[in-house]
């Protein structure tokens, strides 16, 4: 379902209930508005023009009758064996359980989730994503992790401590080197202190402006040996240390969660003075032998730099480079006329490159575009294999496993869109399912690391007023894919991640409820049949509405794509057409639920085919209630046109056959509830005759007026649909056709139409129009006029 259900959407449902109940101003209760009509006596408005299980001549209430005790109501989430019929039609006339507190919102996260997931869909659409292929085939992650989540070369094992840079690596960093803002304080930092430490993302190019700051360090000292890679970093807080080579500038990498990080931090943690001696030592004796030493790293080095000693060096955080600078310097050098800066950029938005580097725009990966451009090679595959999410999932999963990172990635991909502290709090929660209990609560701090660990996320804060950040990705399509490698690739946390999205789905916010169902929906393209008996079963039968909501969106999620929707359908038919256990009609009930939804929008025939299986289950009225909304949230999908002429087909043999009273009060029920704009706008409701507040079939009475027509006059000739096609009637004449212009005139063109069909139509809509029209507390201006529309039409 596409549009929004609010609570106040049940009114026009429960209006017949309210008011029995309404207070009479000596504080007795006092009949409805209906029920408090008097009757003719021969011509009763109830007569059935065939003769045939009408209600005749019964008694009308007084005015000071009391309304009659309601007698209990029989639950039919908790039933087994079939509903009756009168309480099947008291649920519906009180709004079909929707007053329920639990259904109402659940019904409102589904219609935003389908909203979502209809999106999801769209931003999908003619992409194929490699990570669905890569489940068929055989993983191998190879060595090189560590526990802490970082996956690095390590320290080795034999032979030298430095690695002296050739000519041509140090050219390659150097000849076409885009120099990021504040390069100046940085190389004059280095240049006092000695040691700097660098930090910023991997891919960021601190290998090369390191390489450039030592290059130019030495050849304002006026001499150099040359730019060597330290392979022990640790090794320079040892007592006695020195450069292996004099004069030479030393490049150290420390990334996160590398042993040599945890090294660093172990020897400075003993104290602060023992710290800034350690320091105040290196410093010194790089001095002594003309070195220069520049540590890169991302957010652990910066917080270590940070600590004892930290002020005996220089720290620069190094800022994004342009990425489409860096591809610019590297193919055009540093000349390049006007018509081949045109052409290049040409180009770029040409192959989709220009779009790539916006989504990833790492100096690393305008480095790789502009080698296959010099090379004259395939731009558009290089784009294609660049921006392939899998690609970029897979990488990101074999650098970092930690619980931290892992679980932030996963609300990420669940919650985007979502503010920034909503998707911290569920990623602290997942957190702690992927790891032992703690004592105290951890300190976490997502955003520190964003910029390091989650590159592919970016915090969107409003330009204009006061907003929270909000969590996105670059690419719309790395949420799918992150979910998707997370559920068949980390076996041993599938139970977790599960029970985590379960959680969510009673989240008191309704759109963490919603993308939570939607993320479900996700989790089962890749396995339907996995899915189906792993938790979609289990949701649909629960008695939680919001479990049962988000099955149904789930499924519709599923059945969606093309390589799933028909053993999606099959199932719905399976739950639709089951016994009269109470289980079984919960099913029934998400199967109704689910086809009124992303399922039902693009396949409208298939919707209506399961909510006859769903309804047409002989004595058992229990499915009515979930049959009924089935069909009004098709129609405020657009899909009038098929739930009218299923309800024309369902009761063509106007008697008192189970089936016929189950659609004209599913019909009655339809007309009966006031449509309500969407959370997010939808696309399907656009160029739609819509009004909030007014039912949709009002609205759209011009376009199916001779559908409308014979199932109004279906509805108003016979018990017991009559009292609510009355009721309804009523309302749209009173309460909605007000509310858009030219709504009284369409209702007497219908009323004309109902009323030039054979039988007693004219004389009942005559009758009751009149008794409306001379009501003693609240005549209706409305039905007065409608009235003169049926004599003038005589």
């Amino acid at each position: 379902m596409s549009e929004d259900i609010s609570a106040d959407s049940s009114r026009a449902g429960t209006r017949a209930a309210e008011r029995r109940e309404e207070t009479a101003r000596d504080g007795s209760r006092e009949p409805s508005r209906a029920a408090k009509e008097p009757r003719r006596e021969k011509a009763d408005a109830g007569e059935d023009d065939r003769g045939s299980g009408d209600d005749k001549g019964a008694p009308a209430p007084k005015k000071d009758d009391r309304a009659a005790e309601p007698e209990p109501r029989t639950d039919a989430e908790q039933h087994d064996g079939p509903v009756s019929e009168k309480d099947a039609l008291r649920s519906l006339v009180e709004g079909g359980g929707h007053a329920d507190a639990e259904r109402t919102e659940a019904l409102r996260a589904g219609a935003l989730a389908d909203e979502i997931a209809r999106r999801l869909n769209a931003d999908a659409s003619g992409t194929r994503i490699g990570t669905l292929a890569l489940f068929n085939e055989t993983v191998s992650f190879g060595g090189g992790f560590h526990t802490g989540g970082t996956r690095t070369g390590g320290p080795r094992t034999g032979g030298a401590s430095v690695l002296t840079m050739d000519a041509a690596e140090i050219t390659d960093h150097t000849e076409l080197f885009v120099a990021p803002e504040d390069y100046g304080e940085a190389l004059d930092a280095l240049s006092e202190r000695r040691v700097l430490v660098l930090t910023g993302a991997p891919g960021s190019g601190r290998e090369a402006v390191a390489v450039n700051l030592l290059e130019e360090a030495l050849a304002m000292g006026g001499e150099g040996a040359g730019c060597r890679r330290l392979l022990t970093p640790a090794a320079v807080l040892e007592a006695g240390w020195e450069p292996p080579m004099k004069h030479s500038g030393y490049v150290a990498a420390l990334d996160d969660g590398s042993p040599v990080v945890e090294k660093f931090t172990s020897a400075l943690l003993s104290g602060h003075s023992h710290g800034t001696a350690q320091w105040a030592a290196v410093v010194a004796t790089l001095r002594a032998s003309g070195c220069y030493l520049v540590l890169t790293g991302g957010h652990d080095l910066e917080v270590l730099a940070t600590g004892p000693g930290g002020d005996q060096v220089a720290r620069h955080p190094l800022a994004p480079v342009d990425p489409l600078a860096v591809v610019e310097r590297r193919v055009l050098g540093h000349g390049g006329s006007p018509d081949a800066y045109a052409d290049l950029h040409a180009l770029l938005e040409r192959t989709g490159a220009a779009t790539a580097l916006r989504e990833q725009p790492a100096a690393r990966n305008a480095a790789r575009l502009a080698s296959v451009i010099r090379a004259d090679g395939d731009v558009a595959a290089a784009v294609a294999q660049l921006r392939d999410p899998s690609e970029q999932v897979r990488a990101w999963f074999n650098r970092y496993r930690a619980p931290d990172a892992v679980a932030f990635a996963l609300a990420a991909a669940v919650l985007e869109e979502c503010g920034y502290l909503t998707v911290a709090d569920a990623a602290v929660t997942l957190r702690a399912a992927l790891t032992e209990p703690e004592l105290a609560p951890p300190d976490l701090r997502f955003g520190d690391r964003l910029g390091y660990e989650q590159q592919w996320i970016r915090l969107d804060v409003p330009t204009e007023g006061f907003g929270a950040p909000r969590v996105r990705f670059r690419n719309v399509l790395l949420g799918q894919v992150i979910l998707a490698y997370a559920w068949n690739l980390l076996d041993g946390r599938r139970d977790a991640v599960l029970d985590w999205l379960r959680r969510l789905l009673s989240h008191r916010d309704l759109e963490v409820r919603a993308r939570a169902s939607v993320a479900a929906g996700v989790l089962a393209l890749a396995d339907p049949h996995y899915a189906v008996h792993r938790f979609l079963t289990a949701w649909a039968g629960s008695t939680s509405w919001p479990l049962r909501q988000a099955a149904a969106t789930a499924l519709g999620v599923a059945g969606s794509r093309p390589e799933t929707a028909e053993a999606v359908w099959d199932l719905l038919h399976q739950w639709a057409g089951g016994d009269a256990s109470a289980y079984q009609r919960r099913l029934a009930g998400t199967a109704a639920n689910a086809v009124g939804g992303l399922l039902g929008r693009t396949a409208p025939d298939k919707a209506v085919a399961v909510l006859r299986g769903a309804l047409d289950r002989e004595d058992d009225w229990g499915t009515l209630p979930s049959v009924a909304w089935g069909g009004v949230h098709l129609v405020h999908q657009g899909q009038t046109r098929a739930v009218l002429d299923a309800y024309l087909e369902w009761s063509e043999p106007q008697d008192l056959s189970p089936m016929v009273v189950k659609a004209l009060s599913a019909f009655v029920f339809a007309v009966s509830q006031p449509y309500q704009e969407p959370v997010l706008d939808s696309a399907d409701a656009r160029g739609h005759a819509r009004v909030p507040g007014v039912p949709v079939l009002l609205s759209e009475l011009p376009l199916h007026r001779d559908r409308l027509t014979e199932l109004w006059a279906r509805a108003l000739a016979r018990k017991p649909v009559q009292d609510s096609a009355l009721e309804a009637l009523h309302e749209w004449i009173d309460d909605y056709a007000d509310k858009r212009p030219g709504s009284l005139d369409a209702i007497g063109t219908l009323l004309v139409a109902v009323a030039r069909r054979p039988g007693r139509h004219r004389e009942r809509l005559t009758w009751w129009l009149e008794r409306w029209a001379r009501d003693r507390e609240k005549p209706s201006a409305g039905a007065g006029r409608l009235l003169r529309t049926l004599e003038r039409a005589r």
